[in-house]
């Protein structure tokens, strides 16, 4: 069984048990949360699509730990104009893991 969910603006696909990093959001460690923005539902050969979501369905995460995102840097320059720049930055990101599917 898997679904396709919408997570801080994210679709993100996610089966039972599965550990994921999605854009970080509220909530301690241990903590229980649960996404209704279901957008697809998929069980064997039966696939269940909401319009825009499926009603009743609903994913069921628990909060692993809060940490930040590989060191991205971004550097720009302009040839023989002494042009250089160098910024860079890290996302915060959250791991979770997906307790239960009931769609």
């Amino acid at each position: 069984m898997y679904a396709i969910v919408d997570i801080n603006g994210i679709q993100t696909k996610v089966t039972p048990d599965a550990v994921l990093e999605v854009a970080a959001f509220d909530g301690e460690p241990g903590a229980k949360f649960t996404f209704d923005k279901v957008l697809l539902v998929g069980n064997g050969d039966k696939i269940s699509i909401g319009q825009p979501s499926i009603a009743g369905a609903s994913v069921a995460v628990e909060i692993l730990e809060h940490l930040r995102g590989p060191k991205l840097r971004i550097f720009k320059f302009k040839r023989r104009r002494a042009y250089r720049r160098r910024k860079g930055h890290r996302d915060e990101i959250t791991r979770i893991r997906v307790t239960a599917i009931t769609a």
